[in-house]
């Protein structure tokens, strides 16, 4: 005769953390500059032409721009040069 464990009180669950939520919130189609303030970068750029947009290369040129004041459409022109570099 076999014996059955018995069966675990509690299981565990995973709860995602909320760096999880901000990336999984789905982007627009088309993307402008002033979206990615909140976006957590990638670990590690994959160096594809065009960058991603969530390449850590790009989002720094973004945030460093929008430290010197650049705002709106300069903005944007920002990341649209970003990605191509």
């Amino acid at each position: 005769m076999a014996r059955h464990r018995p069966a675990k009180p509690f299981t565990r669950v995973r709860i995602p953390s909320l760096a999880l939520i901000l990336i999984s919130v789905p982007l627009p189609a088309v993307a402008k500059a002033r979206d990615f303030s909140g976006i957590k970068p990638k670990k590690k750029c994959c160096r594809s032409k065009p960058r991603c947009r969530r390449c850590p290369l790009v989002l720094h040129k973004v945030h460093k721009a929008e430290l010197r004041g650049i705002s709106g459409k300069d903005l944007d022109k920002v990341f649209k040069r970003a990605r191509k570099s």
